[in-house]
Order: C-alpha cells, then sequence, then structure tokens
C-alpha cells in the first residue's frame, strides 16, 4: 500500500515538474518572442525616424531647389521599406510651391506691368513735352540739351516697355510698314550707344505693321547687347541677308563673346522657355533674351546667338520670314493715311519753272511755296516770293542743334562677359 502511494505521489512530482518546465520553457520562447519583436519595431523606428529626417533635411529641401528650375538633384529614399507615404508627402509639397509660386510669379507681373504702364505713360507724356519744346526753341544749345533729354526718355521707355512685354503685355505702339533700315535705326535711337552701330544702306525689303515695333524692340535689346559687351573703341556692325523664305538681320560685335552655360541659357531664353518666371533672369535681372524671346515666339520670329562674329564676339542674328515682309517704295504712306477728296485738297503755288532744280547728285531740289490759305505778307510786292528767313535761320539752328547733340559720346561703359 505504502509502495502504491509512493508511486502515485512520483508520478505526481514528476507531472507537476513537466508542468512546471514546460511552462518555464513556453515562457521563454514567449519572451524571445516578445523580445525579437520589440526589436524589431525599435529598428524599424529607428529606421522611420531616420528616413524622416533624411526627408526634411535632404529631399524636400532639394525638391524645393528643383521646382524652382535649379541644377539640383532630389535624392531617392535610403530604406524603401520605411518610405512608405513619403512619396505622397513629396507630391503633396510639389503642388504646394508649384501653386504659391505661380500665385507670386503671378502678382509679381501684375505688379510690374501696371507699374510700367505708368512708367511708359509719363515717358510719353514727357515725349511730347519735349517735342514741344524742341519746336519753341531755336538756340542750338538748348536744342542740344533737349536732344540729349529725348534720347534718355527714349532709353527709359524702351526699358519700361521691355519689363511690360516681359510682364504680358503689348509692344504698346501700332506703326505703319517700314523698311529694314528704318528699323534698325529706330532700334539704334534707343540705345546709349547709338554712335557706335553702323547702319546698312538703304533698302526696299520692309516689316509689316503689325510687327515692326516687336523686331525695333527685339533689334534694339540686341544692339545694347553688343554694345555694353563690347570695348567702347569698337563698332557693332548691321548687316542683312537674302534667305531662301526670308530675310536675316546680323548684328556683329567685337567684344568677349559668350560661355557654353551662357550660350545654353540664351539658346533657353531666345526659344521663350524660362521668360514665365522673372525670378530666374538673375540678380539683378537680365531680361534682354528673355524678351526677345516672347517677342519671337509671338510674332514669328528667330533669334540667335550661337554664332561667333568675325570680329571676335558674338552675332546675334534675326530672322525674318516672308509672312512679316513687304516692299515699300520711298517716301512711304503710313497704313492709316487717308487721301483727301479733291475739294478739300490745299491749292499749291506753281513752280517758277517748269524744270525743277537738281542737286549735284542729280536729285530734284526741293523748293519752298506758299498754299494759297496762307497769302503773300501785305509787304511783299505783289507776285514776289515770300521771305523765308525766319525759316530757314530755325532750320540751321535745328541743325546745329543736332549736331551737337550727336558729337556728345556718351560715356564708355565698362566691359563684361555675360550677356543680357
Amino acid at each position: 500500500m505504502d509502495h502504491q502511494r509512493l508511486t502515485m505521489a512520483f508520478w505526481s512530482l514528476l507531472a507537476l515538474v513537466l508542468i512546471a518546465v514546460f511552462l518555464l520553457v513556453r515562457r521563454h520562447l514567449a519572451g524571445r518572442a516578445l523580445r525579437l519583436r520589440a526589436e524589431a519595431a525599435e529598428a524599424r523606428l529607428r529606421a522611420l525616424a531616420e528616413e524622416e529626417r533624411h526627408l526634411v533635411d535632404a529631399r524636400l529641401p532639394a525638391l524645393a531647389e528643383s521646382l524652382h528650375h535649379r541644377p539640383v538633384e532630389v535624392p531617392g529614399a535610403r530604406r524603401p521599406e520605411a518610405a512608405e507615404g513619403h512619396e505622397q508627402v513629396l507630391a503633396l509639397f510639389a503642388d504646394s510651391v508649384r501653386q504659391a509660386t505661380a500665385r507670386g510669379e503671378q502678382s509679381a507681373r501684375a505688379t510690374l506691368k501696371s507699374m510700367m504702364r505708368a512708367v511708359q505713360s509719363l515717358a510719353n507724356e514727357q515725349q511730347v513735352a519735349i517735342s514741344a519744346m524742341q519746336d519753341r526753341h531755336d538756340d542750338p544749345d538748348v536744342l542740344a540739351g533737349l536732344m540729349r533729354i529725348d534720347h534718355m526718355n527714349s532709353q527709359l521707355n524702351r526699358r519700361a516697355q521691355a519689363t511690360a512685354v516681359l510682364c504680358g503685355s503689348w509692344p504698346g505702339q501700332q506703326r505703319s510698314a517700314s523698311a529694314l533700315t528704318d528699323v534698325v535705326r529706330g532700334a539704334t535711337s534707343r540705345i546709349r550707344d547709338y554712335l557706335r552701330v553702323n547702319v546698312p544702306a538703304e533698302s526696299d525689303v520692309a516689316v509689316v505693321s503689325r510687327a515692326v515695333e516687336p523686331v525695333v524692340l527685339a533689334v534694339a535689346e540686341l544692339l545694347d547687347n553688343g554694345a555694353r559687351h563690347s570695348p567702347p573703341n569698337t563698332s557693332v556692325e548691321v548687316n542683312f541677308q537674302q534667305a531662301h523664305n526670308g530675310m536675316v538681320v546680323m548684328v556683329d560685335d567685337g567684344g568677349v563673346g559668350m560661355t557654353v552655360e551662357e550660350l545654353r541659357r540664351a539658346a533657353r531664353l531666345l526659344a521663350g522657355d524660362g521668360a514665365s518666371d522673372i525670378n530666374r533672369l538673375g540678380d539683378p535681372p537680365q531680361v534682354g533674351f528673355a524678351v526677345i524671346g516672347v517677342l519671337a515666339q509671338r510674332y514669328g520670329f528667330r533669334v540667335s546667338v550661337d554664332t561667333r562674329s568675325p570680329y571676335g564676339g558674338v552675332r546675334a542674328v534675326v530672322f525674318l520670314p516672308n509672312e512679316l515682309l513687304t516692299r515699300v517704295s520711298k517716301p512711304t504712306m503710313p497704313d492709316n493715311a487717308v487721301a483727301l477728296p479733291p475739294e478739300q485738297q490745299l491749292p499749291v503755288a506753281p513752280a517758277a519753272d517748269t524744270e525743277p532744280a537738281r542737286t549735284p547728285g542729280g536729285l530734284p531740289r526741293r523748293r519752298r511755296v506758299r498754299t494759297a490759305e496762307q497769302g503773300t505778307p501785305p509787304s511783299a510786292p505783289a507776285g514776289s516770293a515770300p521771305p523765308d528767313r525766319p525759316v530757314a535761320t530755325g532750320l540751321a539752328a535745328w541743325k546745329r542743334g543736332t549736331d551737337s547733340g550727336r558729337a556728345t559720346t556718351p560715356p564708355p561703359v565698362a566691359e563684361g562677359n555675360t550677356q543680357a
């Protein structure tokens, strides 16, 4: 009986021991699994924290830089398994930056456009006042000063006009069809170093009315760019070249040329890419090529500066297709000119002789005549020619003032190797 009880007690104790061992082993395994899971979770948290720091410190700033059109490469995720959802964050961030940039750019363009319109209006009013003063004064010194002011005002108006065009405005002036030579002369009159520009001979090829002012503005920017980035003792040469389906205006300067990076930037701007963001034009902004690109894209002509000038500088080429060209005879009539009916035309006094006087070169010489409405001065005898001494004196004073104003050479501009 005692032996049976001992056996039962032994097996009961053995069972308890086995159960205890099983529980201990199970607890150990569960604890080990929990430790492994905790270590994995901790490692994942560390990876997530590291990836979030990488997102904030590297990826988002690089994305912001790239959205501002800067050559920055956006790095990828270090641990893709820990970057779940980061692509959505990057997409939302990029969209927010684009929208903010677009709103800021639109606001800046609207502000600049409004300001430049005000400046253009004031410049036009000032031009009217200057022209009125030029008509009233005969003193050569006064006329010389007025011509210098007139020239400075034309440069100011060109700057305002170019900025307004860059902000989405139109050139703001409508002209009649003009010969290429007159177009280049008009562009030359709007730059500071106009005395250094050599204009080609007369041409019967003309630019159509709607494209005259854009081409004048584009050529003026190229002439100003060539004059500013070449030595002050050199000239800027302008030539025309007949092409298969248009005309070419070539502007050659003797400057230092352009680097490969500058040529790439210029080609991009002249193609119309980049003008939408004025923040990309530098500090201070260089708007010349951007304005030309906007005008070229809008009116259908092409401009390139990737050719080297025979004088060592840059050759700018403006290609005008046949759609923008016409032919005119000298003198040209404005597009809006209307012939008066015969009853409204003023009678002109007949010439003294049938054969007009001619210049040594064989051209007809102008003869001053007085219309019937003006009549003959009472002091003058009947049939005598009207005295034109005051008119001649005024014209002579105007000529002396013009020569004096053009003889004043603008101060030389420092050279540089950065094109507009």
